[in-house]
């Protein structure tokens, strides 16, 4: 199945070079289901630009589909892509329609944009965490009359990092009194610092639309929380980082071992682009629960990596952002009518029970609420099961419920592909579609 740009019906005011332009820079894609027994392959060619490979894992990561493997090559001024995807059960794609709706959203990431949040006013939050805080944040928003629509959390290394979107909870409005805004800022402010955080903690209204989930690692990257101690860590499954350089070609490579999940490659090409590399090629693959990922990467001034101090930077960012998502504790998610201050009673809830919500997903739809929350103990700890039992009689048994975290169902890997391998020996293991492109470009006698 291709994306085909002769099957479009063109405006009568393009000429033929725009026309031709347009069909040379509109990426093109195929869906294959007969290759691979146990993934769909969606291979994707496209002209060269900074971010395109992000644009093409964060459309297949926001429709909720499992990246198992990934092979990335680019020529120098065109990128070739084949991932290895399935729903996240571990199923391949079946749907025609769901199918075809992928092909439309990959074929127009150039000119696709992030989601909009129209009619909604967008808070950026970062500060030190602590026991109930998010509890805190939602009473001055339930106090001030703001509804939260839309929401995430994200804590790391004693941070935290939520990007809110609110309206007027009267009227349904975005909220635009400067002097409102202003009122908001100054007493969300007052809780993030606390009694120590005067210096870091940071709120603002943030006019820009850009992908949540890249907007809350760019806040915790611009917020350093790769540089500080964990305050608590409850796991010692810490990613396995390592940069080497190969100067007779031009690219430092980066080698990854870490524990699968979704949106994992998300989560490491954002942080990249974000940091102004390119990765000019990749692999990706999974085995077990076990994720293995090299990149071959430049600076965008095509520079590759260039000092110690640089290559330990790289190191700990990753690091960062693979944890970030990597949420410790209990699932616990909320489902009931929405209604005013309902996130501020549920979050002190969880404060008067000594319970830490080191994540949170908040979203509504129409007059229903969904909210995530991922829940320890103060000490970062698996909570008591007496202790949940007791919020969720508090809150309401049928609207809190317990969930697992949530798990990648891994499929055994196509025998005639093998493994990445960790670390330096990453090199010589290159899977065999990567091994043929880098031998097509003159790369592969380097690495034999």
């Amino acid at each position: 199945m291709k994306f085909n740009t002769d099957d479009m019906e063109w405006p009568t005011f393009l000429d033929e070079y725009e026309k031709l332009v347009f069909r040379m820079t509109i990426p093109r894609v195929m869906i294959d289901n007969a290759t691979s027994s146990n993934a769909t392959l969606v291979k994707i060619d496209s002209a060269r630009k900074h971010g395109i490979l992000l644009e093409a894992v964060q459309v297949l990561t926001d429709l909720n589909l499992s990246i198992k493997k990934a092979y990335v090559s680019c020529d120098g001024r065109w990128f070739m892509d084949v991932f290895h995807v399935t729903d996240l059960e571990g199923n391949k794609l079946t749907d025609k329609g769901f199918i075809s709706y992928i092909e439309q959203s990959l074929g127009t990431i150039h000119y696709a944009s992030s989601k909009s949040y129209n009619g909604l006013t967008a808070l950026e939050l970062t500060g030190t965490d602590r026991i109930g805080l998010l509890s805190e944040v939602f009473a001055v928003l339930s106090d001030l009359q703001c509804n939260v629509v839309e929401a995430k959390m994200w804590t790391h290394n004693g941070r935290i990092a939520s990007l809110i979107h609110i309206k007027e909870s009267q009227s349904g409005y975005p909220i635009e009194d400067s002097q409102k805004i202003d009122r908001i800022e100054a007493r969300l402010r007052s809780v993030l610092k606390g009694d120590n955080d005067v210096r870091s903690a940071k709120t603002s209204v943030s006019m820009a639309v850009t992908h949540t989930e890249r907007r809350l690692h760019q806040m915790m990257f611009a917020d350093r929380d790769y540089e500080r101690k964990p305050v608590i860590r409850t796991s010692n499954d810490t990613p396995r980082v390592s940069v080497l350089n190969c100067l007779e070609k031009g690219y430092s490579v980066v080698n990854i071992q870490c524990k699968d999940r979704t949106k994992l490659l998300f989560d490491v090409v954002c942080t990249l682009t974000d940091m102004q590399y390119v990765v000019f090629h990749a692999t990706i693959d999974s085995a077990g629960d076990r994720a293995y990922l090299e990149f071959f990467i430049r600076h965008t001034d095509g520079i590759p990596i260039s000092s110690d101090a640089e290559k330990q930077r790289v190191i700990l960012c990753l690091q960062a952002a693979i944890e970030r998502r990597a949420s410790e504790g209990v699932r616990l998610e909320l489902s009931t009518e929405d209604k005013q201050g309902l996130l501020a009673d549920v979050t002190r809830t969880f404060r008067e029970n000594g319970l830490n919500v080191t994540r949170a997903e908040i979203s509504t739809t129409g007059e229903s609420a969904l909210n995530i929350f991922y829940i320890t103990d103060a000490r970062g700890n698996p909570v008591d099961s007496n202790i949940i039992e007791s919020v969720r009689e508090e809150i309401g048994w049928s609207n809190l419920k317990v969930k697992e975290l949530p798990l990648i169902n891994h499929q055994t890997a196509d025998r005639d592909e093998p493994a990445v391998g960790v670390g330096g020996a990453m090199l010589l293991s290159l899977g065999s579609i990567f091994r043929r492109n880098l031998y097509s470009l003159g790369l592969i006698k380097s690495f034999s």
